[in-house]
């Protein structure tokens, strides 16, 4: 399998994050990207795609304040990364406001993802990454995978929060769509919901979009993930959330799977995207599944029999000393 990836995707590298109430060393570090690669074979650099594919599913006034957040925030006197602290949860207006902590706000849903010096190059980098990997399935290959860090599912259209700030799922659905893929699926197995694209495909017939989670009544992102969210209007029936509790076990987040893929092999998809998250491993520090290193793959092998051209973009794991062998695993498996 072809695997794609940028070392430029190294340089986001934010040092605090305000979870459970205080500062603690940011979880998402150059060092997991580091670990994948070191468990991997030599991979490819992607091609520059420019910010076209990019445009399709963040709008540019969000772009460009990614590229520009941090300089922002420097030019106001702070020191260190971007954190925002006050958002505009009840009467969210459209208001042109010139103040980094009100733009901080206006685009971000969390505490835990500081926008540091190189976090635009790396978002960038690694969405090309992504639409390379992409073009090696459009191109013939069975499967690709692309080593996207920092992660990008919990990324809306105009929000970053959850480590992520380009959706590089929702970029590479966009541009397969673009290039003739009529239907798309994504299969999101991340521990947490990928709510930024529920949200970007939410009201769409021709993505749909599977995701297997930790039950948001106890976990993160809380407000999304539910199972009786299954899309509106023409994405009416197009959105399956299969929340899980904590504890789950092969057993539970194989029944689970097997319900996904029977639905997106009803679907009939030209292409499916695997939005691949590591921390459902048992050892995760911030995650509570208990899905081994031996599962993923028996998960990946059941994945493959769909028969799909099928692009595998990397989410989160922050057991970095086992990061490296529950990707190769699962790629192994596939």
């Amino acid at each position: 399998m072809r695997c794609f990836w940028d070392p430029r995707q190294l340089a986001h590298a934010p040092a605090l994050e305000i979870h459970n109430g205080r500062f603690e060393p940011c979880a998402e570090t150059p060092s997991r990207a580091q670990a994948i690669l070191d468990a991997l074979p030599p991979t490819e650099p992607p091609r520059d795609h420019g910010e076209e594919p990019i445009l399709r599913v963040h709008p540019g006034d969000y772009v460009q304040f990614l590229k520009s957040a941090h300089s922002d925030w420097v030019a106001a006197g702070r020191e260190g990364d971007a954190i925002p602290y006050a958002f505009p949860v009840a009467r969210r207006r459209p208001l042109r406001l010139d103040r980094i902590d009100a733009r901080l706000g206006r685009y971000a849903y969390d505490t835990c993802t500081p926008i540091a010096d190189g976090t635009w190059q790396t978002a960038y980098w690694s969405a090309q990454s992504t639409l390379s990997a992409l073009d090696a399935v459009l191109e013939g290959d069975r499967s690709a995978f692309a080593l996207c860090r920092p992660p990008g599912h919990h990324a809306g259209a105009d929000y970053f929060g959850g480590y992520c700030f380009l959706n590089t799922a929702a970029i590479a659905a966009e541009a397969a769509i673009a290039a003739g893929r009529r239907r798309v699926a994504i299969l999101d197995i991340d521990y947490h919901h990928g709510n930024g694209t529920q949200d970007i495909f939410y009201g769409r017939g021709d993505v749909f979009f599977a995701s297997i989670h930790a039950d948001p009544a106890s976990d993160y992102p809380f407000y999304w993930g539910h199972s009786d969210e299954r899309g509106e209007g023409e994405g009416e029936g197009a959105n399956l959330n299969l929340p899980l509790p904590q504890g789950t076990t092969i057993s539970g987040f194989g029944a689970a799977l097997d319900r996904a893929l029977e639905a997106i092999a009803a679907y009939a998809p030209n292409l499916l995207i695997c939005s691949y998250g590591a921390h459902t491993f048992a050892g995760d520090p911030i995650s509570y599944f208990e899905v081994q290193t031996d599962d993923y793959p028996i998960l990946a092998r059941r994945i493959a029999s769909l028969g799909l051209p099928t692009l595998i973009v990397m989410e989160g794991g922050y057991a970095v000393d086992a990061l490296g062998r529950n990707v190769a695993a699962f790629l192994e498996g596939f």
